[in-house]
Order: C-alpha cells, then structure tokens, then sequence
C-alpha cells in the first residue's frame, strides 16, 4: 500500500468540451498538498488532476473486462512472448497472483482515489461508516459553499466509480476513504463487500445532492464531460442493480429517463465520432485528448491488426483484444457492426480488430477518441432489467434497435422470461461491445436474471472455441475440462495482488479463494 501514498496527481489544466478539449501542459505536480488548495481555481486543477487520473486504469481494464468474456480473445495461441502469455492467462482465468496488469490496474485506481481523497479532505468531506454518509464540514478556503460542494461531488463520483470496478473485480479490497500515510497503510485490511458498496453508495448520493442536474441541452460546452448528477444517478442505478435493488434502481432510472435530457443519437457510429464528442447519448466518458501532449488513447494503436502497417492506422497495430468468432456471428445483419469491428486482409489470412475506437493519428497511441462510461442507451436497456419481463421492458430493448437495423421484438416472439433475458443479454452485448461492459454485466446476471449465469456464458465460449484457438495454445496446451473448471465463481474474481500481501509485514492480507 506503500505505492498509494505517493502523490501522483498530474495537475494539468483542462476544460472539457464537446468539440475541443483546451489544455495547458505546465505540470503543476510538485507543489505540496500542504500550500496548495488555497483557492477556488487549485481546487478545480486538482478536480482535473482526479480526471486525468481515469485514464492509465482505463488503458489496462480491457484486459480485466472483455479479454475474459465471450467477446474478446487473446489473438496469437501460438505465441511464447510474454506479453501474449500474459494475456493467454487473463483469456482463460488462469493469472498468477503477481500478474503485472492486475497490479497495475489496482494500483492506477488506488493513486487516483488517492488525488480523490485530498480534494474531498479539503473540500471538508468526512465519511461517516457508522451512518454510511458524507458530512460537510468548514473549510478555511475562500469559495462559496456551492462551488466547493461541486468540486467535491465530481470527485465523489469519480471515488465511487472506481470502487465499484474494485469491487467487482476483486471483491472486498482497502477502504481508504482519507489521506493517509505509509504506516496508516499498513493497518487497514481488506473489508467485505457489503461495506464497500455501503461506501459506493454513500458517495453517489452526495455526488447527485452536489453536482448539476442541468438538462442536458443547458449545459454548458464548458462543463460538458464533467460528472454530473445524472451520471451519478445513472452510476447509482447499475449499482443497486448489481445488488438486486431493482426497484431502487428503476426509480433512478426513470428520472433520468424523464427528466436528463439525454437521450439516443440517430445512429450508432455518431455515438462515437470524434466530431461529436460529448454527445447527448453520452453521459459520462474517460476523455482523451490526441496532439502529443501525453494524454491521447492508445487503443487505435492497441486494437489494431499486428502487421498492418500504415494500411489500418499510422504506426502500425498490436493486434489485441481480438473479437471472437461468436460475436463476429452475432453481429451479423446488424449495422452496428460496421463501426465495432472490421476486417484486415483476406481469406486465411484475415483478421478481425476491434475498430470502435478508431479515429486518424499522426503520432502512435496519441488518438482522440474517449471511452464511454454511461450511456443513454445503458439507461434505457437497464430500465429493462430492472423492469424484468414486461411488454414495458421489451419496448426499452425494442429503442435501440431501429438504428441497429434490427426488427422490434413482440409479445409473441418474446413469450417467457427466458426468452426475455437472452434477447436483453445479447442486446447488451452488441450495444456495448468492447466497452468494458460485457464482464460486468455477466457478473451481475448472476443475481438479477434467473435463467442466464457468467459461468454458463463462458463454458458456451469455451466450447464455441476450442477447436479453432484454445487448442492451439502452446503445450501445456489446455483441455476443454479444464477451462470449464475455471468458470466457476471462485476464479470469477481476480486475485488481490501479492505486493500488497508481500509488503505488509503488519497485517495477514487473505487472497481470494482459487489462488
């Protein structure tokens, strides 16, 4: 834990708008904490320090999320390099517990909670655990009560999104809900789940009581990308969801529905065009920004076929997080397609990439495209799981379908829960495919739908590929019993790293049951 005590908040000076994003590159992170945050103005370079602070977890949660469902694959079986074993492990539940992206994606969050906790700290927030709330106490900086609240609800929000993938992804992890120093560290141990979501929701809900709740065509260009308290709502509802509040989450939900002003953008490929970020289907993403100023995506670069040269995108491609051949099918016929992925070359030789987050470069990894968090259509397609089988829930899936291509579902094709929750299943997945939605959302199938489970999925996918790539991988090459054995729940959850039970000399740290 030593590692999230150093203070990495990258102060550069952002506004982020639809059509441009305005930075200044003069680092500011060598002032101390101790005379910083004397003002209005550091307090919002320090918010935009938490922002920035989204991207390197972002970079890496794909390996974490997509690489370990049915839509993503680790494209080179045959590969001994060890970045491709790396992804090999990921691919088939079978990481070590010093695996470096796990680390590194569980460090990122931690020094990004971090840069949290010292806005929040002089914003005067102080979490309560007993009551499951943030208080708001004096501060001695010169701002309005409102302004400070602001700042101190958009870095709630971002404090809170980041627990939930922690969570999700490791179950019960440390609760540092303050600044805290080395020796601190060493005392606190990992809580259980339920405490974390007590802590997520605490956040989300002073995060919508302090943030704008301005429709979404009365924002300002200025203040588009900054959260907001229907981002917070919409976080809060997937939330609930994941724990079976249902009806808590429908009535988040349905505001949002009724009352955002977000809403569905004509087509699908608008929703991710570089001309039109921001958009109003958009309502939180992690934003790049491409001109060598060391905050563009790299994920042109990432996703885009090894040996491809300039023919695909400038600087050539990794060849990562390759689409499977079940996706591939299931996409078929639906226009959507046209913008997640594509093909590179011909007959054997060709290869599908994931092209969602292509834009131009002239520099590599150094793209424009952000990556959306929240969508107006994960709203209306949660509203359904909510809902659960309903003529209501199947006209919220039956909403983006039209500019899919698709023909709406009926009360007669659509006739028992069954059919319901697989129609709704495979609606998620083509609508958010290789946004880092898929494994989250196999995660929460298993307590919100009856007839659909993560397990069940990935011993789908594991059949549907075995022939044509898992048996392939180098020896010890694995056998369909033994990639059924790890969808089991146990390896459904990634290790906590070995560092931090390794470094602690303090306290005995448990690692999750599998490792």
């Amino acid at each position: 834990m030593k590692r999230i005590q150093q203070l990495s908040i990258l102060l550069l000076l952002i506004s982020f708008c639809s059509c441009k994003k305005v930075i200044d590159t003069v680092p500011l992170s060598t002032l101390s904490t101790v005379t910083y945050y004397s003002n209005v103005a550091e307090m919002k370079a320090a918010l935009t320090g938490c922002y920035n602070g989204l991207q390197k977890p972002m970079n890496v949660e794909w390996q974490l999320t997509e690489l370990r469902t049915d839509n993503s694959k680790q494209g080179s079986p045959g590969s001994t390099a060890s970045t491709n074993r790396d992804l090999s492990d990921l691919d088939m539940f079978t990481p070590s517990t010093s695996h470096q992206t796990i680390y590194n994606y569980w460090l990122y969050s931690y020094n990004n909670i971090r840069n949290c906790n010292i806005v929040l700290q002089k914003s005067g927030v102080i979490y309560d655990a007993a009551a499951g709330i943030n208080n708001f106490t004096a501060v001695p900086i010169p701002t309005t009560d409102a302004e400070r609240k602001q700042i101190a609800g958009e870095a709630l929000f971002i404090r809170a999104y980041h627990y939930f993938n922690l969570v999700r992804l490791y179950g019960g992890v440390f609760l540092v809900h303050t600044p805290i120093t080395a020796v601190e560290a060493k005392t606190m141990n990992r809580v259980d789940e339920a405490s974390i979501y007590k802590f997520i929701e605490a956040d989300l809900k002073a995060a919508i009581a302090n943030t704008s709740a301005l429709k979404f065509n009365q924002i300002a260009a200025t203040d588009l990308g900054h959260a907001n308290a229907w981002a917070a709502k919409g976080l809060l509802a997937k939330v609930y969801l994941t724990l079976n509040r249902k009806t808590e989450a429908a009535t988040l939900l349905q505001d949002i529905i009724s009352n955002s002003g977000y809403g569905l953008q004509s087509t699908y490929a608008n929703v991710f065009a570089i001309t039109n970020e921001m958009n109003s289907e958009i309502i939180f993403a992690v934003r790049y920004k491409s001109g060598g100023l060391g905050l563009g995506g790299h994920f042109a670069n990432t996703f885009a076929p090894l040996g491809s040269g300039s023919a695909v995108i400038n600087g050539d491609g990794d060849g990562l997080n390759y689409p499977t051949n079940d996706i591939d099918t299931a996409t078929n016929g639906d226009i959507r397609k046209a913008t997640i992925m594509a093909v590179y070359g011909t007959g054997t030789a060709a290869k599908l990439y994931v092209k969602k987050f292509f834009s131009p470069v002239v520099i590599t990894d150094d793209a424009e495209n952000d990556w959306p968090v929240l969508r107006y259509a994960d709203i209306l397609l949660m509203m359904a799981e909510a809902q659960g089988y309903s003529p209501s829930s199947i006209d919220y899936i039956n909403s983006v379908r039209p500019r899919a291509g698709l023909p709406l579902y009926t009360v007669t094709n659509i006739t028992n829960v069954t059919q319901f929750e697989l129609a709704l299943s495979n609606e998620r997945r083509i609508e958010f495919a290789f946004e880092n939605q898929r494994w989250f959302d196999m995660v929460r199938f298993n307590s919100t739908l009856t007839t659909l489970t993560s397990e069940q999925i990935m011993k789908d996918h594991f059949t549907d590929e075995f022939f044509n790539h898992y048996r392939l991988y180098v020896a010890p090459a694995p056998i369909l019993a033994e990639l059924y054995a790890q969808t089991k729940r146990p390896r459904m959850l990634l290790p906590i790293p070995q560092r931090e039970i390794d470094t602690n000399t303090g306290l005995v740290i448990s690692q999750n049951p599998g490792y």
